[in-house]
């Protein structure tokens, strides 16, 4: 039997006010059905949250339609928060995923019914291993919600769906219940933000807080640097083909001595006073620049250029020689700023 689909109304027959009291309407009910949620948080969800803690293998969230989509949110914000988790969808356990289920884990299931086939299908075999089972219904007399070790109680008074029957409400409850579980945990663990970044290496906190000056500096060759006794026209020439905008003034041991940089060339066009064609870089220096370690965050380096308004630092070791050199358009690349 095919679906009716209804035909697409017509921009003419849309009411303004209609629209927006619906979704007022369905924010208001979701609202309420979240703050119902408050005061069930009790010994049941300290139960669950002891019982997570304890356990030495991964929680194994399951769920079928709706409640599996959130189901699959639930386990990896766990995962993302220091609870190893994954999803196993209850119609493929049946049929060979139950294998990726093992004794030391924890099942986490989903139903608003409590009374899902393909989740309780499979409760017997958890059982028969000895898996712990956490339940969170919409309904306490359900079976799930009987045969659990623990049932955490997300039923709602009415969904959002004025026909009462596309699951809203229900799977925002559900939802919510699983995010307060994975943010108990994580306070539990002492989870920190260098954790997090460390399960998100490739997101903005990850990069600000795992990237090192070390993995974005220019070294070697690309590093700008000359003696003290170059001339300015060699020193622009080295600016020139490292593209920095300065360029390391060093000793015969490499030891940092001052920065030339496009500044300074400016400035020594405005004084009268200075022969730009005798004049050595070390003369036109600034002596005592901005530094940095290549052990050091690169987010570091970017909160030092906007402090100091400058836009090019070198990297230097505990001999203050330089061993590196960076500016803020190798942060942009990176991603950091």
């Amino acid at each position: 039997m095919n679906a009716h689909v209804a035909p697409p109304a017509k921009p003419a027959l849309l009411d303004a006010d209609t629209l927006v009291r619906s979704a007022r309407t369905v924010i208001a009910t979701e609202a309420a059905s979240i703050r119902a949620l408050e005061p069930r948080i009790g010994p049941s969800f300290v139960e669950a949250c002891r019982m997570i803690l304890g356990c030495a293998g991964r929680v194994v969230v399951t769920g079928m339609g709706k409640s599996g989509h959130v189901g699959r949110k639930i386990a990896a914000t766990l995962a993302s928060t220091g609870t190893p988790a994954f999803f196993v969808h209850p119609g493929e356990a049946s049929h060979g995923d139950l294998g990726m289920i093992l004794p030391q884990d924890i099942v986490l299931a989903l139903s608003n019914s409590g009374e899902t086939d393909e989740v309780l299908f499979i409760l017997p075999v958890l059982k028969r291993q000895g898996i712990p089972l956490i339940a969170i219904t919409g309904n306490e007399r359900s079976s799930l919600a009987d045969q659990a070790d623990v049932h955490l109680d997300a039923s709602i008074s009415a969904e959002a769906c004025p026909l009462g029957l596309a699951p809203t409400a229900s799977t925002t409850a559900a939802l919510v219940m699983g995010d307060a579980l994975a943010i108990a945990l994580l306070e539990a663990r002492g989870f920190t933000s260098e954790d997090f970044a460390r399960s998100h290496p490739a997101g903005s906190l990850g990069r600000r807080l795992l990237l090192h000056i070390g993995d974005v500096m220019h070294t070697g060759e690309g590093i700008p640097r000359v003696a003290p006794d170059a001339s300015l026209t060699a020193a622009l020439m080295e600016m020139t083909r490292k593209h920095l905008g300065m360029t390391a003034v060093v000793d015969a041991e490499q030891r940092l001595l001052g920065v030339f940089t496009d500044g300074d060339l400016r400035r020594a066009l405005d004084d009268e006073d200075v022969d730009l064609r005798g004049a050595t870089v070390a003369e036109l220096m600034t002596r005592g620049p901005k530094t940095i370690g290549a052990d050091k965050l690169a987010i570091e380096a970017a909160q030092m250029m906007e402090k100091h308004q400058i836009h090019a630092l070198l990297v230097v070791d505990e001999a203050q020689r330089v061993v590196g050199a960076l500016n803020i358009h190798d942060l942009l690349r990176a991603r950091v700023v």
